[in-house]
């Protein structure tokens, strides 16, 4: 079993890169413009776009509408639970300090992975002769846009060092 050596062995030079520096609120601002954050309402809008384009390209391939109400209905089972998410965590209360930020997170994750439940629950009632396979090739493409979001964000700016 191999042993681990505790931080006391460390060296001077290793010990200082370990500490942790506090920024002062010229250095964080400046870390906020290098580093702009994404906006949950420009992924959703993208996921409102991919999931049109899958319903449109399932549409032109079957020519059937049940199938492409089924794929539309899938997209829709992950931008409408998004919405909420999205509108929960821009809410007021979520912005009070970090412990309300962090259970708020928390509980509208959970919001949104009922709604999305629910959704998959009522689709064979919401949905004439659904098609299973086309909603949830939608709902999977849909889902995905986080990952291509987090693909098409800004580029880190070049930090100015003086």
């Amino acid at each position: 079993m191999p042993i681990i050596a505790p931080y006391q062995d460390l060296d001077a030079e290793e010990s200082e890169a370990l500490t942790v520096k506090r920024l002062t609120q010229k250095e964080a601002q400046a870390l906020r413009e290098l580093q702009p954050p994404i906006s949950p309402w420009r992924v959703i809008r993208l996921q409102v776009v991919v999931g049109f384009a899958v319903t449109l390209l399932v549409w032109l391939f079957t020519l059937k509408a049940a199938v492409a109400w089924s794929a539309a209905y899938g997209a829709l089972a992950v931008v409408l639970p998004a919405m909420l998410f999205a509108r929960g965590l821009m809410s007021q209360f979520s912005s009070i300090n970090a412990m309300t930020a962090g259970f708020g997170f928390f509980v509208w994750e959970a919001v949104k992975i009922s709604v999305s439940v629910a959704m998959l629950v009522a689709a064979p009632k919401m949905v004439d002769e659904l098609n299973w396979l086309a909603m949830l090739i939608s709902l999977i493409v849909t889902m995905k846009v986080y990952w291509v979001a987090l693909l098409m964000r800004p580029k880190f700016k070049q930090m100015n060092k003086s």
